[in-house]
């Protein structure tokens, strides 16, 4: 069994209107994710607010989970923001929360050594 994590990650949500995840994950990949998971969702606006700011905002949301080592979360979560933020048509918003432990993810330096002992 994997070892559980001692808080090495950060989990990267981006919350991005139907269709637009792709947005997300073009961009997470270029800035040095490896993966993510996609969740179907339902925003609730307020009318109020979208009068207030002249935006209207769309029912149908996707989540993109990203698990990412800590030191490259800024790095996705800057990347996202340009490729899927407030500004595009993906309208994103995105956040990250710590991961206290984890199991089951092989970091990439261990899948390589792993690679080397098994001679992969």
């Amino acid at each position: 069994m994997t070892e559980m994590n001692d808080g090495k990650y950060e989990a990267i949500f981006c919350i991005v209107n139907k269709g637009f995840t792709d947005l997300v994950m073009t961009a997470a990949r270029a800035a040095g994710a490896r993966g993510g998971t996609v969740l179907s969702a339902r925003g609730t606006g307020n009318k109020e607010l979208e009068q207030f700011f002249g935006v209207t905002v769309t029912p149908e949301k996707e989540i993109v989970m990203i698990l990412v080592p800590i030191e490259i979360r800024d790095k996705i979560l800057l990347a996202v923001n340009d490729g899927a933020g407030m500004s595009t048509k993906g309208q994103g918003i995105a956040f990250s929360l710590p991961v206290s432990d984890h199991i089951g993810i092989i970091p990439p330096e261990e899948k390589a050594e792993e690679k080397k002992t098994t001679g992969e």
